[in-house]
């Protein structure tokens, strides 16, 4: 069971990869600074990098529920993890680009709330809730403020050559949250296993064991690698309409933003969130119609319908395993 449960959190780990390889490379692509198979590839290996880079969000989702002990603990992080990959693969089949992240948070509270385990509701507010409601506002206006910077700075130039030189800028901003995006994500799936290790004696919660480290990295970079298509459209052609020097704005703002929470919060933000506000403001610079505020408000009824729906699926999968005797 055990096993079990590592590899439906390596599945969930790999969905997240081609669910939000779009968040890095969308806007590199649609501006041409990359070609497709050269950004997957980019943002694959960054990914892998990025994981590899610490283990303190790790350590907050391994707190986020204390589940039973054997068996039925065991239970619960699979329903967990099966309800986020369920709310993944819906909001991918749609192009909606959803956070992996409040997914996966949603998932196992619902668990936790139905076999009534210990829900740390602190650390809920504190590290999750909280920063899920900031980090896309600070995104927003950040990105804003950057590009209003750039606009300024960049005013009397020629904007062919301008547009030239972001161009290359963006590819270097593309794999800046590309690694951030796998600083942040993968350590997600190493907080499950490590729960599910210490939910079998396995482990005492204190770290994050290498080869949980190694396998989250690779199932990560393979899934980001698969690339997310139908999301890379939302992001990069329909929210607005994207030139490099506003890919390197957005980029640059969400890289710095996913850097500081994973090593001074210690919090599992969203990339999904942080990326997709960061565009609208730089959007927003030109006017705000130049947002179409019908696709950003599908997206964001996304995002409040991620931690409630991931939730509802995983306690249904925790009763219906339940009730069959696990």
């Amino acid at each position: 069971m055990l096993l079990l449960v590592v590899l439906v959190s390596l599945v969930f780990d790999y969905t997240n990869g081609f669910h939000d390889a779009a968040n890095a490379i969308a806007t590199a692509i649609s501006t041409r600074a990359l070609t497709p198979r050269v950004a997957l590839l980019m943002a694959a290996v960054m990914n892998m990098l990025g994981a590899l880079l610490g283990v303190q969000v790790a350590k907050t989702v391994s707190e986020v529920i204390t589940p039973p002990s054997g068996l039925h603990g065991l239970t619960v992080v699979a329903a967990g993890v099966i309800g986020a990959i369920a709310w993944n693969l819906i909001t991918w089949y749609f192009g909606l680009p959803s956070s992996s992240s409040h997914a996966l948070i949603g998932g196992v509270v619902g668990a936790g709330l139905a076999s009534a385990s210990s829900v740390a509701w602190a650390k809920v507010v504190d590290k999750v809730a909280i920063p899920m409601v900031i980090s896309p506002i600070v995104g927003f206006v950040a990105a804003y403020g950057v590009m209003l910077a750039i606009l300024w700075i960049f005013r009397k130039k020629n904007p062919s050559k301008v547009g030239r030189r972001f161009r290359i800028a963006q590819t270097m901003s593309a794999a800046s949250l590309a690694l951030g995006h796998g600083l942040q994500d993968a350590q997600k799936t190493m907080g499950i296993i490590v729960l599910a290790l210490v939910t079998t004696g396995h482990s005492d919660g204190k770290g994050v064991p290498w080869w949980v480290i190694v396998l989250c990295a690779g199932a990560l970079s393979a899934g980001t690698y698969a690339g997310g298509w139908r999301i890379m459209r939302t992001l990069g052609r329909k929210v607005i309409e994207v030139d490099p020097p506003k890919g390197f704005a957005a980029e640059a703002t969400a890289s710095v933003i996913l850097y500081l929470t994973a090593y001074i919060w210690h919090a599992p933000i969203s990339t999904t969130h942080t990326i997709t506000a960061s565009i609208m403001g730089v959007g927003a610079t030109k006017r705000l119609s130049a947002v179409r505020w019908g696709i950003a408000g599908n997206i964001v009824v996304a995002w409040v319908l991620t931690m409630p729906a991931a939730a509802i699926v995983a306690a249904v999968v925790y009763y219906i395993v339940h009730f069959f005797g696990a």
